[in-house]
């Protein structure tokens, strides 16, 4: 499609371009943000809030001690492993300050996970949280690891009430197995220490790399995408304009350093990592960091604390808040928006949410090869259920067939991407790089998407889970979509097997909401909703499914057990 098709398709106040030459680097969106925002909050954890102003010498303190207290040079990496804590926005603003690239580590990395990552990035150093000294010290000695930077939960809180939670989370918890790493320098000891030195600025280009963001590996090996300071400034900016959308009265919705922010998706994975993280740094707006979602009876109470205006969350998440009692005791007055992302939203759990908090959930997408927002919806009624919306300004889709043709509006291909937030390629990797990214900057991101006439974007499915029964195309989402809305489903998942017959079958796993559920009740429901061909011919009941730590199910996983 041209640029100017979508032009006139983005809600008022929308612009159709950024600047790209508004900011040097992501350091200075992040200085110029702590200045002018330095009295408002910027992230709250377990009742402790730091302003801008705090995190600006927090960070500043971090960075200099990397450069006084190490040989870390400029474009070295740096692993930051650690769940939504202070720590974690204070070691990656001052690692980038110091001139280093961040490598974001799932903290839920078994050994294996670790060490493919840090010896693929080449990584010197490591912020890690004392949970996960074991798997540390285990992995060690097959890295590059000269540094260590050990955080404890209570690191930030006022001294008794962390000494408390520290020996807690140690002794009675038991949340810290036992392991020995000596050489491993405090955090809150290398802030002190750090803030006797001063940062000295190291120059930046939009061309450096910024963070080497690992791909969630459920195809393969896990690649490192270089994301620069270009691609993640071009998609902080990207997001910014999406939020200028004005509402009736010709203000804007979203009211920058006014909105509270709910923040329990790991701000290691992208989706956060930009919208939480990044972004606020332009908007001056206040995360509310959940550093463990799954305790739904602990998010409830914190969510009764705030009258929040943004959430960002995905569909698991949504299905266990709206599960639990305490939900309706939720204050939803000043909610403005509900964003989903990371996996595809199912409508039944979107329209649940609605109708209980008044609030839309608006879909978008991205990849961590786009930094990552590629689409979004717009706010309020002009968002359309079951499609991400629309591209975010700057940005060029088109659908492809396998030959590599542009289709037409309305036919089905794969989504290719080009724009500013489009990473420079895998670390490292030049076959993989060549396979994805081609000479003219368009991504290939593996998708199947429709663009429909007023330039909306329907994700139908993954290429690589399209099931070929007797030669029709059946997208799992379609069939996953469909059985969730069943009320005695709580998820499911839907793949493709060998058959005789059909080349391929669907093959369906289901985990009930409620004991008693039939397959004779399902087979029914799925007769009355689907053709012939895409009817599941394989039923399989769990307790669960295997799933990434942001929800994301892994039908990858299914295959292989199938």
């Amino acid at each position: 499609m041209q640029p100017e098709f979508w032009n006139d398709k983005r809600p008022a106040g929308v612009p159709n371009e950024i600047d790209l030459s508004a900011y040097r680097s992501v350091v200075e969106v992040f200085e110029r943000a702590c200045k002018v925002h330095a009295d408002r909050p910027a992230f709250t954890n377990m009742g402790v809030t730091l302003t801008y102003g705090d995190l600006e010498r927090y960070s500043s303190a971090f960075a200099a001690w990397l450069q006084n207290h190490t040989d870390l040079q400029p474009g070295d990496r740096i692993a930051v492993q650690m769940p939504n804590l202070l720590h974690y926005p204070i070691a990656v603003f001052g690692a980038l300050r110091a001139g280093l690239v961040v490598v974001n580590t799932n903290p839920l990395y078994t050994v294996r996970e670790m060490r493919h990552q840090f010896q693929d990035s080449g990584v010197r150093a490591l912020v890690y949280l004392n949970t996960f000294g074991k798997q540390v010290q285990e992995v060690l000695a097959d890295t590059d690891i000269e540094h260590l930077i050990e955080a404890r939960i209570g690191d930030l809180l006022p001294s008794l009430k962390g000494a408390l939670v520290n020996a807690a989370v140690k002794h009675v918890k038991k949340m810290v197995p036992a392991y020995n790493l000596p050489q491993a320098v405090s955090f809150k000891g290398l802030l002190r220490e750090g803030a006797r030195h001063s940062l000295r600025p190291v120059p930046l280009s939009l061309e450096h790399i910024a963070v080497l963001q690992y791909t969630g590996g459920t195809t393969g090996v896990a690649k490192g995408a270089m994301l620069s300071h270009g691609n993640l400034v071009a998609n902080m900016q990207q997001v910014r304009a999406n939020m200028q959308q004005l509402d009736g009265n010709g203000h804007p919705v979203i009211k920058e350093g006014q909105e509270v922010m709910i923040a329990p998706l790991p701000l290691y994975h992208i989706y956060a990592f930009t919208v939480n993280c990044m972004c606020m740094m332009v908007t001056g707006n206040h995360n509310v960091l959940i550093t463990n979602p799954r305790d739904i009876d602990g998010f409830v109470k914190e969510l009764q604390r705030w009258r929040f205006s943004g959430f960002l969350g995905l569909n698991t998440l949504f299905v266990a808040l709206m599960s639990h009692p305490g939900f309706r005791k939720i204050d939803f007055s000043a909610l403005k928006g509900t964003n989903s992302g990371g996996t595809a939203l199912v409508s039944s759990a979107a329209e649940r949410w609605q109708n209980l908090t008044g609030c839309t959930v608006v879909e978008g997408y991205g990849l961590t090869e786009t930094s990552p927002v590629v689409c979004a919806n717009p706010h309020g009624e002009r968002s359309r259920l079951g499609t991400v919306g629309l591209p975010v300004p700057g940005t060029l889709l088109k659908v492809i067939d396998d030959d590599g043709n542009e289709l037409p509006l309305g036919a089905r291909g794969e989504l290719c991407v080009k724009g500013p937030q489009v990473m420079k390629g895998y670390w490292q990797r030049p076959e993989a790089t060549a396979e994805v990214l081609d000479a003219d900057g368009w991504l290939k991101t593996g998708d199947i998407a429709v663009i429909d006439e007023d330039g909306f974007v329907r994700i139908v499915d993954r290429k690589k889970d399209l099931i070929i029964v007797s030669g029709f195309n059946v997208y799992p989402n379609e069939i996953e979509d469909v059985v969730m809305a069943h009320p005695k489903v709580a998820s499911c998942a839907a793949i493709g097997v060998p058959d005789e017959r059909s080349g391929e079958a669907v093959k369906l796993f289901i985990v009930p909401r409620e004991p008693g559920l039939t397959v004779d009740e399902l087979q029914a429901y799925c007769r009355e909703n689907f053709t012939g061909y895409k009817m599941p011919r394989h039923y399989v009941f769990r307790d669960s499914l295997p799933m990434t730590p942001v929800g994301k199910i892994l039908r990858r996983e299914l295959r292989d057990i199938a």
